[in-house]
């Protein structure tokens, strides 16, 4: 893939600062992240930390400039693929979908991403048999996403939840595993601290919770095991 940064061009009074020795007119052109992170509640941030995992939101919606307008979906169909599949080469943010990533599918699945079928089909089939039997089709599954996706979090019982679950704490995003709940940071997993007691803002959409209750594990960050 070609690198996921984009050139940016300072104002004239930054350029100034900026400028070589003895050529205050010139303006040097310096390379940022794009806004394609992904956090648990779904939100895209420009980080300089690298995803364990790629996904989309179902075609393109960022600007020919490589950066975002008001959009941050193009479609109900969002999901996490591998980063790389039969040798395929991309450039991101350029004429095709606009690619997005994750630290580690826990976090792609709190944001609603669901597995591909095409990269990650026995995944896929395995999420789809979790969620219900007779496992449902992938277009159905996005309909019930795109519905709890857009009413945010919602309240459990922190002792019922299962692992692979995101909630959000006082400090910020969490991972629920065995007794432990792990901050969650852009670039992994922090200390354990003791999992709460009582009623927890949820991130990870009900549905699939459903699916981690019913046996489906996601992929953690090596981070979660340190």
């Amino acid at each position: 893939m070609a690198p996921d940064t984009a050139p940016v061009q300072h104002s004239e009074a930054f350029a100034q600062a900026l400028a070589p020795a003895g050529d205050p007119g010139k303006c040097r052109v310096m390379s940022y992240p794009l806004q394609n992170r992904v956090a648990p509640d779904g939100a895209l941030h420009a980080q300089p930390e690298r995803g364990g995992w790629m996904g989309n939101r179902g075609g393109r919606f960022h600007r020919p400039d490589r950066t975002l307008g008001g959009r941050r979906w193009a479609s109900k169909a969002w999901i996490t693929c591998l980063l790389s599949f039969k040798g395929r080469q991309r450039s991101v943010w350029a004429n095709s979908y606009t690619e997005l990533f994750f630290l580690d599918e826990a976090t792609a699945l709190a944001a609603g991403h669901r597995p591909c079928f095409e990269c990650r089909r026995a995944d896929a089939r395995a999420f789809a048999t979790a969620w219900a039997d007779p496992a449902p089709r992938a277009g159905a599954m996005d309909d019930v996403l795109h519905r709890v996706r857009r009413e945010g979090h919602w309240e459990a019982a922190a002792e019922t939840l299962p692992d692979g679950t995101m909630i959000r704490m006082e400090r910020g995003f969490a991972l629920v595993l065995g007794d432990a709940i792990l901050p969650w940071s852009f670039a992994g997993y922090g200390s354990p601290e003791r999992r709460p007691a009582g009623s927890v803002a949820v991130i990870t959409p009900r549905p699939i919770v459903g699916c981690l209750t019913c046996g489906y594990v996601p992929e953690i960050h090596a981070t979660a095991a340190t």
